[in-house]
């Protein structure tokens, strides 16, 4: 149905804009979940004023914060397909990480309030007599939240979209929490003992470990989490498929949000060779992220000395006393100044986030490096973070 519906309006709107596409789905997906939570809430509310259970009448308001979280995420997709404007010239695109948040704070919201709910039922039983109109209602519950996770998780995989996969896993524990309803109801039936209350426990801890997995996936985004390593080794193949490119360093991605990254970076190439020649290559490099990884991509090129069997010499051995020192530190852009009494050996060395030792120490002990292994040389180095 989902698929059927996305085409229709695909069709309509046209295929050819993949932020487009991305918004189409994301609003069909909303808009179906408001609709199938709306219509489970009044049946589990009818069949918990019918039962007197508190854990299907809690189900039931479950079920319509999800409806609440679809329109949150509805505005979320239509936001986030906006159109770049003079205040935000990178697009709306994040406007879908701040409304799959807000989705995941209802969630716990609502878990706190299923957990309260159902301790006072612990403190203060009452029988509650769950009858088959009640359980068929739970048993089609089921099987329509497995739907919703199906199809929530199959598009959030084909339009890439955290909030998406969010709304996946809320589906799927909401259909284990009325699996353990439904488990509830027999229980209570064939024993002498009400679990109503425990289950309603054990149905908000469902809910709330589904909103705190919501939030992290679309928080992350926000703070400005690395970029995926397949992200990287595909940009890695563009860049060094290209001959005139000899290395590359100091990747940054920029995400506004999804269909809207921006990467930058810098190209090593032969300083012998034609500056026009290498430009064109860099243009060329360029066109190519933007058409086949869909981002903007500007690049600054390194000239290097690759054909001076002196420099590469050095670098060769200096690589290899750093590699000795902590193998995840990497140089480049390495160059050397001779002078009258001493060589300045100047380069780059990049260090990842959480390393052990701060900048300074770096530095440090990287000048320690020089002064031990290369006489009458000089360390002029900059300390760089990684961010990929």
């Amino acid at each position: 149905m989902i698929t059927l519906l996305s085409k229709i309006f695909l069709h309509k709107c046209g295929q050819n804009n993949p932020v487009k596409q991305r918004s189409i789905y994301g609003i069909v997906c909303s808009i179906t979940g408001i609709f199938l939570n709306i219509l489970l809430f009044a049946g589990k509310y009818t069949a918990g004023l019918l039962s007197g259970s508190i854990a299907v009448t809690a189900d039931a308001f479950n079920n319509l914060s999800d409806a609440g979280s679809s329109f949150i995420t509805l505005i979320g997709f239509k936001f986030s397909g906006m159109k770049p404007d003079h205040e935000h010239p990178f697009g709306h695109g994040r406007v879908e990480y701040i409304a799959g948040f807000t989705v995941s704070v209802l969630i716990i919201l609502m878990g706190f309030e299923l957990a309260k709910s159902s301790i006072n039922k612990i403190i203060h039983p009452a029988d509650a007599k769950i009858g088959l109109l009640s359980i068929i209602i739970l048993i089609i519950s089921i099987c329509v939240k497995l739907y919703m996770a199906y199809y929530n998780k199959k598009i959030g995989d084909k339009i890439n979209s955290a909030t998406m996969a969010a709304a996946a896993i809320d589906s799927l524990s909401d259909s284990i929490a009325t699996f353990v309803v439904l488990l509830s109801a027999f229980i209570a039936k064939i024993t002498t003992f009400n679990p109503d209350g425990w289950c309603g426990i054990l149905v908000s801890v469902f809910i709330l470990y589904a909103g705190y997995s919501a939030a992290k996936d679309t928080l992350n985004p926000l703070l400005g989490q690395a970029p995926s390593a397949e992200f990287v080794k595909s940009i890695e193949n563009i860049v060094m498929s290209y001959d005139n490119v000899k290395g590359l360093h100091d990747l940054i991605v920029h995400d506004y949000g999804p269909g809207r990254r921006m990467i930058s970076l810098h190209a090593e190439v032969s300083g012998d060779k034609d500056i026009y020649e290498l430009h064109d290559t860099i243009d060329c490099i360029e066109r190519e992220i933007g058409s086949k990884l869909c981002c903007e991509a500007v690049i600054h090129m390194d000239p290097i000395e690759y054909n001076n069997a002196v420099v590469t010499e050095m670098r060769k051995k200096l690589e290899m006393h750093i590699k000795d020192f902590d193998s995840v530190i990497t140089i480049h852009d390495f160059r050397m100044i001779q002078g009258s009494t001493h060589t300045n050996l100047i380069f780059d060395a990049v260090i990842p986030p959480d390393y052990r030792l701060s900048p300074e120490s770096t530095k440090t002990a990287l000048e320690a490096i020089v002064h031990e292994y290369f006489e009458n040389c000089i360390a002029v180095i900059k300390i760089e973070m990684s961010y990929i």
